[in-house]
């Protein structure tokens, strides 16, 4: 069959993973680091990797059959990787909302882009940031707004205990502190 009536992948119509997609109605929240590292990654793709992955096909192109031709098809392949992601990263710095911490007014209570340090029932001290979905990394402590874990602790005060449904049921964590870096 003629590839020209095969869909390559499931995903290949949309520019979004699913657990990407901000919520209905909401706005694109980020930090000033992670809106920089979008943008940072956005002009790579477009003024580095997307250019010479041109050249290599332009070149692959100019060798004559296409049909076996390794570096043309996995180049126009990585071509079309590399423009969904431009694609997705435009439409997200389009309707980026880049919060600074240091101008948080109300710093004794939880908002977007705090650090906050809990203290679970055993006693371990753990600290998050609440930073936007296309920053989130849980591994490194910063957590999405949009998280259950950031939901229940908006709006709380160091001291206050918070509860939340996490996959392992119900938990309770106490807020030791309360910091906007």
């Amino acid at each position: 069959m003629n590839k020209a009536f095969v869909k390559e992948s499931e995903d290949a119509e949309d520019d979004e993973a699913p657990e990407s997609q901000l919520p209905a109605g909401t706005r694109n929240y980020m930090t000033r680091r992670g809106h920089a590292a979008l943008r940072a990654e956005f002009e790579q793709l477009v003024k580095v990797e997307r250019p010479a992955i041109v050249q290599v096909v332009s070149w692959a192109a100019g060798n004559g059959d296409r049909s076996e031709n390794g570096d043309y098809i996995y180049g126009k392949k990585r071509l079309r990787e590399i423009d969904r992601r431009i694609r997705f990263l435009t439409k997200r710095l389009e309707t980026a909302v880049v919060v600074d911490p240091a101008e948080q007014q109300n710093r004794d209570q939880v908002f977007f882009a705090a650090t906050v340090t809990v203290c679970d029932a055993e006693g371990d001290e753990v600290t998050y940031q609440i930073v936007g979905i296309d920053e989130a990394n849980a591994s490194e402590g910063r957590i999405s707004w949009i998280s259950p874990l950031a939901r229940a602790l908006i709006k709380a005060r160091e001291g206050d205990t918070v509860r939340f449904d996490s996959p392992g049921g119900l938990r309770e964590l106490d807020i030791v502190e309360v910091r906007y870096e």
